[in-house]
């Protein structure tokens, strides 16, 4: 779907739209003598007029360095706006995104439901290290509406789509039945930022992101955020400042200038994704292509009514062996083998499902990760030709 095709976009954010919020978000010039940047702060120290000024710093608007500066207020006011949200909270990775979020909203006895297509390192969490704090995990089938039963203790996890296999999730359906039992909800909504999806929009409770991705998009920093509607805010901010996990601050400062861009960049992702996956669905060496904007994908209703955009980000599944894939990927010449994606750069991975699910054990053929750059898809088509050359010959 077109990208500039207005009825595909969220509607407009206090009357201004996505990309005018994301030029003007957190920027304040006439608190910086007219620059239009916010200056990137390096701060601890913060120095105060008198003892009693001290004693009052819990009201101070920036009390020290790792509360509160000029750098991180602007890209928290910008995040805050985009999501329509109480507020958000930086931390240094987008994992930290996931485990911040979750420890804001479980309690001891409680259960916490995850979908069984979730990022890896959010289930060695939960498997790991929730235990020792009373939690149990429970996974779900991502395309179970119902997910198994839900209580006032329990918080639902959701991703859309699912990391690796990319199946999209009936979000409505899932969050109708976590408010009807009173549980908490969650979207890592990574994939589709705040200009293709507003969780908070949809009665979910938090919206996290690894910012690492298309927030900052040019593979040179980690950062994540977590946004939180009233009912969840107070808990969230409360453990964030109890646990001291502060993003860098020029971490914080890239990130802003990268958000800025992020509309265009989009837009670019989307377009050259699509014909690389429109091109790959004809091949005879893809048994499938896992993208949920393609017609012919099981989430493409789903997709189609809650997204209607989509991003760089999709999966292949090889009509061949691992053998193959792996053939298949050290031929790779423009493509990068590399962890991460939402950068300028098209890269690519095997998927490493045989551990990943518990629920429904994945039984169709290798799966290939590929994250469309800025590349030109002719050069991309191109090189992706050959290496299906090199997999069969």
């Amino acid at each position: 779907m077109s990208t500039d095709d207005e009825s595909s976009s969220p509607p407009p954010l206090g009357g201004r739209r996505s990309a005018t919020v994301l030029a003007h978000a957190g920027l304040h010039p006439e608190r910086f003598h007219g620059f239009v940047n916010p200056p990137l702060v390096r701060a601890s120290t913060v120095l105060f007029e008198s003892v009693e000024a001290m004693e009052g710093r819990t009201g101070h608007r920036y009390p020290y360095g790792l509360t509160n500066t000029p750098t991180i207020e602007a890209l928290a006011e910008a995040l805050t706006e985009l999501d329509c949200a109480a507020g958000t909270v930086l931390v240094p990775s987008g994992l930290a995104a996931v485990t911040v979020a979750i420890l804001s909203a479980v309690k001891p006895g409680c259960t916490i439901l995850v979908p069984d297509n979730v990022y890896g390192p959010t289930r060695r969490f939960c498997d790991e290290s929730l235990p020792a704090l009373g939690v149990t995990t429970r996974y779900y089938d991502p395309v179970d509406p119902d997910c198994g039963g839900m209580d006032e203790r329990s918080v639902l996890f959701m991703e859309a789509p699912g990391s690796l296999t990319f199946e999209m999730p009936d979000l409505e359906a899932l969050v109708a039945a976590a408010r009807a039992a009173g549980a908490a909800t969650m979207l890592d909504n990574t994939w589709a930022t705040p200009l293709i999806y507003r969780p908070l929009e949809h009665r979910i409770d938090i919206a996290l992101y690894a910012g690492t991705k298309y927030f900052a998009g040019h593979s040179d920093l980690l950062i994540g955020s977590i946004s939180a509607n009233p009912r969840m805010w107070p808990a969230l901010r409360r453990l964030h400042r109890n646990l001291g996990v502060q993003a860098g601050t020029e971490e914080i400062w890239l990130t802003l200038r990268g958000l800025r861009t992020m509309e265009v960049r989009l837009a670019r992702h989307e377009e050259n994704a699509m014909t690389v996956a429109r091109w790959l669905a004809a091949r005879p060496e893809v048994a499938r292509v896992l993208h949920p904007a393609l017609p012919a994908d099981p989430g493409h209703r789903l997709w189609q009514r809650d997204f209607g955009r989509s991003t760089g980000l999709f999966g292949l599944v090889l009509n061949g062996s691992e053998a193959e894939a792996r053939r298949f990927l050290n031929a790779l010449r423009l493509f990068g083998l590399g962890y991460s994606w939402g950068g300028f750069e098209s890269l690519a991975i095997l998927g490493e499902l045989r551990q990943a699910r518990t629920v429904k054990p994945w039984t169709d053929g290798p799966v290939i990760r590929l994250h469309i750059g800025l590349e030109d898809p002719a050069d991309l088509i191109e090189d992706l030709e050959q290496a299906f050359a090199a997999m069969t010959g």
